[in-house]
């Protein structure tokens, strides 16, 4: 490590804060364990949006053992690859856009940093906005009168909660996930184990056939199947950076993928089969129906979901806005992100139309994510091997061996999007690929614009291999 990086990281080390920023995490600093990376990536998705996502399969016509194979077979794939890139990370200790710099150049990381930093706002909004409903009707089940009021004071609390604990830091998300998610992993399982008691489930029932039921699969599968995990590829490494360094490979990954697959295809399977009852998709007329004698601890449950989730994101969108080298605090850019979230969220309060119109650009941010994915492993693991220097990283652009731009990788990138916009389905006519729509509206657009991105940036490097591995260094 390069002596300017490690004066940057003196007096980091035993701070609680975290005042590492964008640096790599010394050795030292790095005491995140197996368990807590389960713990984190587990609470991101223990969120009521996956009951609704798992119920999208009974919604298309699709049977619940249809539903959850597309499901479990999906997740597979998805938090492989997140379990995958979480390596990096740990590997590295470095976070994840800065780790773009290899494969699109200094300053050329840019362009996927900054639909990092903007990404995050969004999600934020949407993630609390999702709950809010639950949330009062959880409430009234226990007497509490709602209404609108009590919408917005919900919303505040949960907001500045959630940009507190993640402007202070990997300790502070760490600590909540770690005390806090066997409690709710808990209230879980008497959760399904209520659902499945006071539920009618139908397993067989299904009312598509042929290429209409491949099609609804195929949008189950991006939806909540492989979709969902590669939505989480771009915040991996921002966590794995503080696992011990003593871990092997093979522990972080399977820490990660856990993490990933578990609640994940629980609560999607969970969503699933209380929608093949047909008590419908409502998730307030669920709480209603299925868990009222669980009010208070289904609350907890619920409010636990989005804080969980969009501490996550709020902070790498702090150490995003770090990487495209802004001289800012990263506690002053979660505050930020927080404020920009409650005004969307006010919005979203507002109008109906504007949820729907949101949802749309949303899917469309959504979209760089699987081609700059492939592109980013394929660089890592395929060509330089997993080994760099990271102080080339960090360099002056006129100076680091990544270079200012790598037109290859930012060449394959656009064509990785063009091509997941070609197979994607989405709901407005311009998010409408004409092959999607060929083929009788089967959504591919996660695999096109990987494997275009990934092997187009593999080829284009082929004649410069030799190159890459003459400047690699293995990091010490």
């Amino acid at each position: 490590m390069s002596k300017n990086i490690e004066v940057a990281t003196q007096g980091a080390v035993e701070s609680r804060y975290d005042a590492l920023g964008v640096n790599p995490v010394p050795n030292e600093s790095r005491t995140s364990g197996q368990l807590d990376q389960f713990f984190i990536w587990a609470g991101a998705n223990v969120a009521p949006i996956n009951w609704v996502l798992g119920a999208i399969g009974i919604q298309l016509g699709l049977s619940l053992v249809e539903t959850l194979a597309v499901i479990i077979v999906g997740n597979l794939l998805g938090c492989a690859l997140f379990g995958a890139i979480s390596i990096m990370g740990h590997r590295t200790g470095v976070p994840q856009m800065v780790l773009s710099r290899l494969a699109f150049g200094r300053r050329g990381a840019y362009i996927p940093t900054f639909m990092q930093v903007l990404m995050p706002m969004g999600w934020v909004a949407m993630n609390t906005w999702i709950v809010l409903d639950l949330a009062i009707a959880a409430l009234e089940r226990m007497g509490v009168d709602g209404g609108i009021e009590l919408k917005y004071l919900i919303a505040i609390i949960i907001m500045c909660l959630q940009v507190a604990i993640a402007a202070w830091g990997f300790n502070a998300i760490k600590y909540f996930e770690r005390y806090t998610m066997p409690f709710i992993l808990l209230i879980m399982v008497v959760m399904t184990v209520l659902a499945f008691d006071h539920v009618d489930v139908q397993w067989q029932q299904s009312s598509k056939e042929g290429m209409s039921k491949f099609s609804a699969m195929s949008s189950l599968m991006t939806a909540i199947g492989i979709g969902w995990g590669i939505s989480w590829l771009v915040y991996a490494s921002d966590y794995t950076r503080y696992t011990k360094a003593t871990l092997s490979d093979r522990q972080v990954f399977s820490s990660s993928f856990l993490g990933m697959f578990v609640p994940t295809v629980w609560l999607a399977f969970l969503g699933a089969a209380i929608a093949s009852a047909g008590s419908g998709s409502d998730p307030s007329q669920l709480i209603i129906a299925v868990f009222g004698a669980m009010a208070l601890p289904v609350l907890l449950v619920l409010l636990h979901g989005p804080i969980a989730t969009n501490i996550v994101v709020i902070y790498s969108a702090g150490l995003a806005t770090l990487s495209l080298d802004m001289r800012v605090p990263r506690w002053l850019v979660s505050a930020i992100s927080g404020v920009v979230a409650l005004f969307i969220l006010y919005l979203f309060l507002q109008s109906s139309d504007f949820v729907h119109a949101f949802e749309n650009v949303m899917i469309f941010f959504v979209v760089w994510i699987s081609p700059w994915a492939a592109i980013t492993l394929v660089d890592f693991f395929l060509l330089r091997r997993g080994r760099i220097d990271i102080n080339e990283l960090y360099r002056h652009h006129a100076d680091s061996i990544c270079g200012d731009i790598n037109w290859r990788g930012i060449f394959s990138l656009v064509l990785g999007v063009i091509s997941a916009w070609l197979f994607q389905v989405g709901s407005i006519e311009s998010m409408q690929g004409p092959i999607a729509m060929a083929l009788g509206g089967v959504d591919l657009s996660w695999l096109a614009g990987f494997v275009v991105a990934g092997s187009s940036y593999y080829f284009l490097h082929r004649s410069r291999r030799a190159n890459i591995h003459s400047v690699a260094m293995v990091s010490e």
